[in-house]
């Protein structure tokens, strides 16, 4: 897999290769990194902070996401709202940490590791970096990790396996080929990854059950599983945008 050039600050990770660092607040840079910054989210952050603040998705899109959709962009992209304090910091850090860790978004637990992924030829390939910032003194603790290591302490399997999923639409043969999505086809894609509750009363109707045929068993945990809903729109937006594969 062809590696792009990096930044100064950020440099290749390989295999086995371990490095110091620890953030808490004995460090003094501490929460520095939750400010002046852009934070991307995917659909399963979304997922997760709208449940740990008791929000609906609608409601959490409308309080805390820009989307922001380029003429040259195939897809809509999705940020949180940062606080308008002169640091452009996030809405959920305080002077103790964050407000939601336990439900913090992947790029969050990732920190200072970074990841890239594509798909060739159906399968995932990846590599890993890292990332040295001036201001963050984290690497100067004496806690060692490697990749897998950090990736288990930080719990961002379920992360990082469900946005492999979605990145089969984002990296589709199709998109590669230069698709855009209409603006249709972009109120899908926010509906079925980012609006979950929405799309779950639209799949749980009478006319999309019976357009579609779900199954009684799948239609019942759909209902009851929001992860499993998630995934029933990444495969319903394939076929919608693509005409693959069969629900």
């Amino acid at each position: 897999m062809a590696q792009p050039n990096l930044p100064e600050n950020v440099t290749r990770l390989a295999e086995g290769e371990e490095f110091h660092f620890s953030c808490h607040p004995g460090v003094s840079c501490f929460t520095d990194c939750c400010r002046d910054l852009e934070l991307a989210l995917s659909p399963y952050d979304v997922l997760q902070l709208k449940k740990k603040l008791g929000m609906r998705s609608g409601e959490f899109l409308d309080h805390y996401v820009i989307i922001e959709q380029g003429t040259d962009d195939a897809f809509p992209h999705f940020y949180l709202t940062m606080v308008d304090d002169g640091r452009a910091s996030c809405p959920f850090v305080t002077s103790e940490g964050c407000r939601v860790y336990e439900s913090r978004p992947g790029a969050c637990r990732m920190y200072p590791v970074g990841r890239g992924a594509t798909i060739r030829d159906g399968r995932r390939e990846d590599f890993f970096v890292l990332v040295r910032e001036a201001h963050c003194l984290g690497f100067r603790e004496p806690v060692c990790y490697g990749c897998k290591s950090w990736m288990s302490d930080q719990g961002l399997q379920r992360y990082n396996l469900l946005n492999d999923e979605v990145m089969g639409i984002l990296q589709h043969e199709k998109i590669r080929q230069g698709m855009k999505l209409n603006q249709g086809q972009s109120a899908q894609f926010v509906l079925a990854l980012y609006n979950l509750d929405h799309f779950r009363s639209l799949v749980l109707s009478s006319d999309f059950s019976r357009s579609y045929s779900l199954a009684a068993e799948e239609t019942k945990k759909i209902a009851a599983d929001e992860v499993a809903l998630l995934r029933f729109g990444i495969r319903w937006l394939e076929k919608e945008l693509f005409g693959e594969p069969a629900l």
